[in-house]
């Protein structure tokens, strides 16, 4: 909508995780690095928690693509919602473990062990990456657990990473999951930005979707998108875009506190105290406006 009018190639701000617009901000390339030094380690069970919007699937990502996963063979499990034997099923295809549909569950499991020692054998090593795992049921943690458990004379045959919001901390802080809890040897719990890094972050982004020009947000623009967004930066994703598509449809080429000020207020996790009947109002016609000067420019509404 707004890319043509700030010279950009496409949208910056997209929720999506991309790897491309990956900036190296601490707190993810401080996650990186205890990953790494945790795997190299052969740690067995790693944590990363943050809460929503903070970047944890970016950095698993981030894990995936590095320059030497190539030493291993990864099991990316990103659907918590599933039983134990569900959990099986799925970490034997993603070792690449066919015709399974008519075995039993320790079947499974055998084929599993097999196929972990066959890669062992090879020099490689097994990585488990599951994603949202505070969700994950009781007896799927358990088997988890498990799994962990599997090991040579010398080294472990697995390593499981869980990415989990603080919840995760939570439910392993129960007593039922004291056995999980203790085997987990490193953990990270990735931090909001702080407002140096928020304006990089937010500039970084606007250069590599093409953006060439003076700085866009000015000072008390970037300051209240901090502040609203406490840093997250799903938030402010969320934040920038919106002030960008408010800066279009009034026509204006630099984003200001106001704009921002208009964003937030159309943003309920962002917002602060009470809404203001007025605010919204405007903030509504801005958005239609808008969208009216796309439709315009496309020439749909001739």
């Amino acid at each position: 909508m707004y890319e043509e009018f700030f010279g950009l190639k496409e949208a910056p701000f997209s929720l999506t995780p991309n790897t491309s617009y990956y900036y190296g901000l601490p707190p993810h390339q401080e996650a990186l690095e205890v990953l790494k030094t945790a795997l190299q380690e052969g740690e067995g069970f790693i944590k990363v928690t943050g809460e929503v919007g903070t970047g944890k699937t970016l950095v698993l990502r981030k894990l995936m693509n590095a320059d030497w996963s190539w030493d291993y063979e990864i099991a990316y499990l990103p659907n918590p919602y599933l039983t134990a034997s569900e959990m099986r099923m799925a970490l034997a295809r993603e070792l690449g473990i066919e015709n399974l549909s008519s075995n039993g569950e320790l079947s499974v499991t055998d084929a599993i062990n097999r196929r972990l020692i066959e890669i062992h054998q090879e020099g490689r090593k097994v990585m488990v990456l599951i994603d949202e795992a505070q969700d994950l049921p009781d007896e799927t943690m358990e088997a988890i657990r498990l799994f962990g458990n599997l090991e040579t004379e010398s080294e472990k045959l697995v390593q499981i990473v869980l990415f989990g919001q603080p919840e995760l901390d939570q439910r392993l802080a129960q007593d039922r999951f004291r056995q999980l809890r203790q085997r987990i040897s490193f953990s990270y719990s990735l931090r909001p930005l702080n407002l140096p890094e928020t304006e990089a972050y937010v500039n970084y982004r606007l250069k590599v979707a093409g953006y060439s020009g003076y700085t866009l947000f000015t000072k008390s623009a970037m300051k209240r998108l901090w502040r609203s967004s406490r840093g997250i930066p799903r938030l402010i994703n969320v934040l920038a875009h919106k002030s960008l598509m408010l800066a279009y449809g009034k026509g204006n080429g630099r984003i200001k506190s106001s704009l921002v000020r208009y964003a937030v207020a159309d943003t309920p996790d962002a917002q602060k105290g009470g809404r203001n009947g007025s605010r919204w109002l405007i903030l509504t016609l801005l958005l239609l406006l808008a969208a009216f000067l796309a439709l315009l420019h496309e020439g749909l509404l001739l």
